[in-house]
């Protein structure tokens, strides 16, 4: 990308978005176009429309969704499907029409099959069945892959796709009842540490394995892919490595310094048994995360506002 071009990035006040911003000013970018949800409605074919028309980007970093853990997921799934396949459909579509160079598509390690060969290879999408908690998301964004993919062949544009593992970082969703496992679990520490209750409640057995990405990891891998890579295929972004729940919530038990008890209620879905990503095609290109989980998650309970909490 060359520094003076016009960068719109969607979704920039959200966690990825935002990490995406960050990174882009640090390289010298200076160019950028961003517009909140009200300024601008993402599911509005005229607005969106009307916006390209005007702006003219040079390069899209699609980075917005309507986007929540296992309950959320569950709960919205009617919204969940409808406002991603429309976000998706009309930047992307709006991108081609007006020109755009390259545009990256984010997506989600959950497109993948719930019982994929582990870790999962890019081409596992669309082997199997999905995780049914998540599934209307997960569709939406297989939806978005292929949009790239059939624009690709038959416009000819620079559009690739990119699935991100499971990740945090600055502006993460600490709400209780929509966030994911991560957030979640630093607030539950946090809360119990300051009123000194005796035991935290965890969801499911705490055997599912999940891996973990730092969102400043993956903006830096966006700006990576952005300028090395050009295919119809998607591409996996990961950390490479995996651990238990059981173990991630005592890993945040540490950092946080709750000394009280673990509790995992078995009556809550588990989700997915297992979701490591095969990330070795980005690692063969030159890319390999930098920061490690124990250090991230001390960075964020250092960072984060906890009196909003």
């Amino acid at each position: 990308m060359e520094k003076d071009a016009k960068i719109y990035i969607a979704g920039h006040r959200g966690m990825v978005g935002s990490a995406i911003v960050r990174k882009l000013l640090e390289e010298g970018f200076t160019n950028l176009v961003y517009k909140t949800s009200s300024e601008l409605n993402l599911t509005s074919q005229a607005d969106v429309e009307e916006f390209f028309a005007h702006e003219k980007p040079d390069y899209v970093f699609l980075a917005a969704a309507k986007v929540g853990g296992i309950n959320a997921n569950n709960i919205y799934r009617g919204q969940f499907l409808y406002e991603n396949l429309m976000i998706e459909a009309n930047v992307i579509h709006q991108s081609y029409v007006n020109g755009v160079k390259k545009l990256l598509f984010l997506g989600s390690s959950c497109i993948y099959p719930k019982m994929a060969t582990q870790p999962i290879q890019e081409d596992s999408l669309l082997t199997g069945p999905l995780e049914e908690t998540n599934e209307p998301y997960a569709i939406a964004k297989i939806a978005g892959i292929k949009l790239c993919e059939t624009y690709r062949s038959q416009y000819g544009v620079d559009f690739i796709s990119a699935m991100p593992t499971n990740l945090y970082g600055p502006n993460d969703n600490y709400d209780l009842a929509n966030s994911h496992v991560l957030p979640a679990l630093i607030r539950k520490f946090h809360t119990a540490k300051v009123t000194s209750t005796p035991e935290v409640s965890i969801w499911g057995t705490g055997s599912p394995l999940r891996e973990f990405l730092h969102v400043d990891d993956l903006a830096e891998a966006c700006l990576f892919l952005m300028n090395h890579y050009s295919s119809e295929k998607t591409i996996n972004v990961g950390f490479g490595e995996d651990l238990s729940i059981k173990d991630l919530a005592l890993m945040v038990k540490d950092v946080v310094g709750f000394s009280g008890d673990l509790i995992f209620d078995d009556t809550k879905p588990n989700g997915t048994p297992r979701k490591l990503m095969d990330s070795s095609k980005l690692r063969a290109l030159g890319w390999t995360p930098k920061i490690s989980l124990a250090e991230g998650i001390r960075k964020v309970y250092a960072e984060v506002d906890k009196s909003l909490w």
